[in-house]
């Protein structure tokens, strides 16, 4: 089945041939979309694929999987779950294929040509996914089969899978009459375009900033890495002599945490929280605004009071009260904390002759100097321990040490860009598992923030023709400086543990259906797999295994490993805050009942206000920036990262109970949560792995909130 643009499953990439004489005329003009991939493990060949080739395959992906569909919704045969069901599931192969790599590249390889297809593309594909979803015949044999399922003896992966897709037809405008069916097609072509030119204002807004300094006593404070990293910046971008911060991570928060020139810092910070607010041609705030009353009304054609109401209705939390009932809880147990560590910062500042309010753009810089007053922590000590391949050989490690996977880096394989990485995951065995791209450095083309996705799922178990999965993680870390290695932060370090536990998500996956596999599950159950492992990534046991100083292979001292388990619970209740300041502003505009008519910054101030979040702390997306929920696909669901954290914290506990690295317990794991993907309810998958529901005990007291 297809990407989001269809709405109602998530993407399979089942590769086929295609004997059609549009494919072999294309085919001989060298479109590779349009036959098998002669590469190892069928990667998809990038050095032979051209811009001019991924249009041609979009036309001819949509005409076939048209064919293939009607083929099905026009049958004279009896719909049974075989030539209805499975049939259906399988469609749409060519424009997978090809929808896959694109958008891949869209997020990590985006250019002006690649960006205005898009946008051609934009409205023929949500035209063709509503033709599809709307189609009377095929839902009217979906239905027929639906209606007779307790009388098929389906298996649970298969009666999932019949869930699935009627609940999907349902909500994709199945039931809705004929005028509310066009307004639905309506409404979906315009949130497809303003979702995507919001994340186009975003990525722009974010290249086109620019901290040049020429000055070099404006660079007080910051250390040499970060210094080289600004020159060898400036140099790439034509300006030679001087130094240059920009709003990706690794440029913009070494300076908000090192710099003494409280100016340049306010400059940069407001900078990034000002994106998409500039009254530009970037602007989004009308964007943001349609985007939210779109989902209103979108709503309510399904008989929903709120866009959080349909979105929750087929998530772990069910309603949005649900959802804020925990949102609400955490913040009333994080906001003290983070009142108190302001107070903190403020004494730091006042006890340095600082005649100033602590203000935003102030607090990881103070945050920093009372993190090294309390604790004799700095994180440039740490960083010589973290070069980035001996952090990404300590994640593989732990991968290892929990379920027996082996990982072998191969040559062979086409890359997507120079400083990508390729490896092949094999079971302890020698038994293929699937390929995996790494990308872990940020540039102009790429979207900021870190990401797991999927050129390829895994699916077809117990056929005899089981797909083996190939995952990308795509990061935005630190980049090398010089001759030197890239040396990550602490939270670098974590957010590679993450994303390496979404893409052990998606390999792990044993499934028959693609549409069920790997990551294919509710927003709130699908960072439980990313989340747990971060819980490793600083515990001794494992930092012995690959924080290693990368000039001497010196493991890190047991001092530092103290230390950094000291600071542990150090400035989470700003981190708790700010988190969830966003997932509150997320959950308020998509419980809005009624077109927001006021400002979205207006709006924005004054709820947030309202409940109390402090002036020194803003949220961590902006109404302008969001694109979690305005751009991606966390509508109403960027809560699920502390639901999830529940969850996370109480499964990281079932170790603690045993031994961080119990094969046992990882078995289970991957037997009941892993390998399972959505094939059951998510609730039921984890109480089969804990023995009962998780308790939030854990989560509050690893963030010092109890």
């Amino acid at each position: 089945m297809k990407r989001t643009f269809l709405s109602l499953f998530a993407a399979s990439v089942l590769l086929s041939s295609c004997n059609c004489d549009k494919c072999d005329k294309t085919e001989a003009n060298g479109n590779p979309f349009f036959s098998e991939y002669n590469t190892p493990h069928q990667t998809a060949p990038f050095d032979q694929i051209k811009f001019e080739h991924y249009k041609p395959a979009f036309l001819e992906g949509m005409k076939q999987e048209q064919a293939e569909v009607l083929a099905i919704a026009n049958s004279k045969e009896e719909p049974t779950f075989a030539n209805t069901i499975e049939a259906f599931e399988k469609t749409g192969e060519l424009l997978s294929k090809v929808s896959n790599v694109f958008y891949a590249q869209k997020g990590f390889n985006n250019n002006d040509s690649i960006a205005k297809l898009a946008k051609e593309m934009s409205p023929l594909l949500t035209k063709h996914g509503a033709d599809i979803s709307l189609n009377e015949n095929l839902f009217k044999r979906i239905k027929t089969v639906y209606d007779k399922k307790d009388d098929l003896k389906l298996s649970v992966e298969q009666n999932t899978l019949l869930e699935k897709m009627y609940q999907g037809f349902v909500r994709s405008g199945a039931n809705l009459d004929a005028d509310k069916k066009a307004k639905l097609r309506e409404i979906d072509e315009k949130l497809s375009l303003l979702t995507m030119q919001y994340g186009d204002n975003v990525l722009a807004e974010t290249n086109a900033f620019e901290l040049v300094i020429d000055n070099k006593e404006d660079l007080a404070g910051l250390p040499e890495s970060v210094i080289g990293a600004a020159a060898e910046k400036a140099t790439a971008a034509g300006k030679e002599g001087k130094w240059m911060f920009g709003l990706d991570k690794p440029s913009m928060l070494p300076f908000l945490q090192y710099s003494d020139k409280r100016d340049l810092r306010e400059k940069l910070y407001m900078g990034y929280v000002n994106r998409g607010n500039n009254n530009n041609e970037f602007d989004n705030k009308k964007n943001a605004q349609e985007i939210a009353n779109l989902r209103i009304e979108r709503a309510k054609l399904f008989g929903f009071k709120n866009h959080a109401a349909y979105v929750l209705d087929r998530n772990m939390a069910k309603t949005p009260e649900k959802a804020m009932e925990l949102l609400n809880k955490l913040w009333d147990a994080a906001l003290p904390n983070a009142k108190k560590e302001a107070v903190e910062l403020q004494k730091m500042i006042d006890k340095e002759g600082g005649k100033f309010k602590l203000a935003s753009w102030d607090w990881w810089y103070y945050s920093d100097k009372v993190k090294k007053a309390k604790y004799a922590l700095d994180e440039e000590e740490l960083r010589p321990y973290f070069e980035i391949n001996n952090v990404r050989d300590g994640a593989f490690a732990l991968a290892t040490k929990l379920y027996g996977i082996k990982f072998v880096e191969r040559n062979d394989i086409a890359k997507f860009h120079e400083e990508c990485q390729t490896w092949e995951l094999q079971e302890a065995d020698g038994t293929h598992i699937g390929i995996f791209y790494l990308d872990y450095h940020p540039r102009a083309s790429k979207r900021g923030g870190a990401w797991m996705d999927s050129f390829r799922k895994q699916s077809g178990l117990g056929t005899d023709k089981e797909i083996t999965p190939i995952i990308m993680n795509i990061c935005n870390f630190t980049k090398p400086v010089g001759d030197g290695p890239a040396l990550l932060s602490p939270d670098e370090v974590e957010t590679l543990f993450h994303e390496f536990g979404h893409a052990l998500h998606g390999f792990l996956s044993k499934c028959r259906y693609n549409t069920l596999s790997g990551t294919s599950v509710s927003r709130d159950f699908v960072e439980l797999p990313s989340q747990v492992m971060e819980n490793w990534a600083f515990e001794p046991e494992m930092l012995a295994l690959y924080a290693k100083h990368y000039k001497t292979g010196e493991v890190i001292p047991a001092e530092l490993v103290e230390k950094i388990q000291a600071a542990g619970k150090f400035n989470q209740g700003f981190a708790t805050v700010e988190y969830l300041a966003a997932s509150l502003l997320d959950m308020k505009y998509h419980t809005l009942t009624e077109p927001l008519t006021e400002d979205v910054m207006t709006f924005e101030k004054n709820y947030l206000e309202g409940i109390g979040l402090i002036p020194e702390i803003y949220s961590r997306y902006r109404s302008t920036y969001f694109n979690h929920i305005f751009a991606g696909g966390y509508s109403a669901g960027y809560y699920a990262y502390i639901w999830a954290g529940v969850l996370d914290s109480d499964a990281f506990q079932a170790f603690k109970e045993t031994s961080l690295f119990d094969q046992a317990t990882a078995k289970a794991f991957r037997e009941n949560v892993l390998s399972r993907g959505g094939t059951e309810d998510p609730m039921v998958l984890y109480k089969r792995f804990r023995g009962a529901e998780p308790s939030i005990e854990p989560l509050l007291k690893k963030r010092g909130l109890k």
